[in-house]
């Protein structure tokens, strides 16, 4: 199929396609349309780096109080901030069931990886960005998370954006709001779509608010960005993805092969992910 063709498929053509199935669970999506997965990426057999929890009342998001974890091996660190997918909370990026960042990251640390901290912090499900009803999650991260983090001695002038899914998109989406601090972008099956009428429900407004956020059009906002982009071929947003890839002067690191849309697929490539942010962090 033609890479033009594959822009026109469908939400319902991309999840059908190839006689796969789609799965809804609580914890997020998991959306497969092909059998070659790939295996799931292990969780390091290690103690992970201590977390700390907490929650704010956001301004930003009308009021919502706003849980958040930090995983620190130490003082004064730059700051990886984790946006996580739909129906996710900040407690997805360290559960054990799920990412397990910590342990990631304790894992990394050992075979010397540059020290960062990660922080994780509620979105809802807003795909982070300023909503109709004048809910803007992404607002929050800028305004009130990373002061937050700033005020638990992390260094909020160096941030690097990880998210998966949703996050994927919200990571992109939040490149221009950082200017002069971001130093690294890293995304994990990003959200993306060509046209609003392919998108799942609830994820914009309207047309109009597709329009204003979508990163197609707007890829010159992602230059000078250290950015890496991990999308497997058996996820129903890889046309979308590959496609913003070609369309970036600069390829991104990562790159693309077997795996759907699921947390296997991303524990297997997370490792490589939180190597490029400490290091893009570090530089």
């Amino acid at each position: 199929m033609t890479r033009a063709g594959d822009r026109r498929l469908s939400r319902r053509g991309l999840l059908v396609a190839g006689g796969g199935a789609v799965t809804l669970g609580a914890a997020g999506a998991a959306y497969r349309y092909r059998t070659d997965d790939g295996p799931d990426g292990p969780v390091p057999d290690v103690t992970g780096v201590a977390v700390t929890s907490g929650s704010f009342v956001s301004q930003a998001r009308r009021g919502a109080r706003c849980g958040w974890s930090v995983a620190t091996p130490g003082e004064d660190l730059p700051v990886v901030v984790v946006l996580h997918g739909r129906r996710n909370d900040h407690r997805s990026a360290f559960a054990r069931s799920y990412l397990a960042l910590d342990r990631f990251l304790a894992a990394g640390l050992a075979d010397a990886m540059p020290a960062v901290a990660i922080a994780s912090v509620d979105g809802g499900d807003t795909y982070w960005h300023r909503r109709r009803s004048g809910e803007d999650a992404g607002a929050m991260v800028v305004d009130e998370f990373l002061p937050l983090l700033a005020e638990r001695g992390l260094d909020t002038s160096r941030v690097a954006l990880l998210g998966w899914s949703m996050g994927g998109f919200g990571a992109l989406h939040l490149v221009p709001a950082l200017e002069g601090v971001l130093k690294g972008v890293g995304v994990m099956s990003p959200a993306l779509w060509h046209r609003y009428a392919d998108t799942s429900p609830g994820s914009y407004d309207d047309a109009a608010d597709f329009g204003r956020v979508t990163i197609f059009g707007r890829e010159d906002t992602l230059a000078g960005v250290p950015l890496r982009v991990d999308c497997g071929k058996g996820d129903p947003f890889y046309p979308a993805t590959r496609d913003l890839v070609a369309d970036l002067t600069t390829r991104p690191a990562g790159g693309f092969g077997r795996g759907g849309h699921d947390v296997g697929y991303w524990r297997r490539v997370v490792p490589g992910q939180l190597r490029f942010l400490a290091r893009a962090l570090s530089a």
